[in-house]
């Protein structure tokens, strides 16, 4: 009982701290992630790999834990449509887990939508189970993965974490569609739908958000 007791407080601590964020805050804290990833050529995402991108997941996951550990985090997935990319649709995770872990742990994930089918799975306003509902591997990393092929699965995967960047595996993630935040940045009710294909222009806040992806 105690032991449950306990998880349901990490995760509460997590989730709350992730949720401690506007809206237009979390869009340009996603702003900067991009930036940082695309700062180390030799050790980011191949630039190759951004280029033929049909969208992104960008999402920070905060760790916490003593004895045991919780997770919560939020971010913004944009599609590239014909007339530029979207607005962001907002999006987070949680979870917790039993091992032993003290303190607490930033990490900035970027989800790489390699085809149509990806950006379909977050426009339907639901979870997304990355590994299930569209297949996921830990996308290449650095300028030597610059050749241009055809992408093994339709998401790649990526971390930083302390500074290090990595493709990493995130099978099981459950990434779950925030409609309250959506319609508080919008100021109306919108659905990801709407979002990723630009039938809603992007508030003028997505600007900086835009402009990292567009460089």
């Amino acid at each position: 009982m105690k032991h449950s007791v306990l998880i349901c407080l990490v995760c509460a601590l997590g989730l709350a701290t992730a949720r401690a964020f506007t809206e237009q805050e979390v869009v340009n804290a996603d702003a900067e992630i991009i930036r940082e990833f695309r700062q180390i050529p030799e050790q980011g995402i191949p630039e190759t790999v951004l280029k033929h991108a049909r969208g992104l997941a960008i999402i920070k996951v905060l760790k916490v834990g003593f004895g045991v550990s919780g997770k919560g985090g939020e971010g913004v997935v944009v599609a590239k449509t014909k007339h530029g990319w979207s607005g962001p649709s907002f999006i987070g995770t949680g979870g917790a887990g039993v091992g032993f872990q003290i303190g607490a742990e930033v990490t900035d994930f970027v989800f790489v939508l390699n085809n149509e089918d990806a950006v379909r799975a977050f426009s339907h306003g639901g979870n997304v189970t990355i590994g299930a509902d569209v297949s996921a591997a830990a996308g290449p990393v650095g300028r030597h993965a610059e050749a241009d092929v055809a992408p093994v699965a339709a998401i790649y995967t990526y971390s930083r974490s302390k500074g290090l960047f990595a493709g990493v595996s995130l099978q099981g993630a459950v990434i779950v569609t925030q409609s309250d935040a959506n319609r508080r940045y919008y100021g109306h009710e919108v659905t990801p739908e709407a979002i990723l294909s630009r039938k809603v222009s992007p508030p003028s806040g997505a600007s900086h958000l835009i402009a990292a992806l567009s460089r």
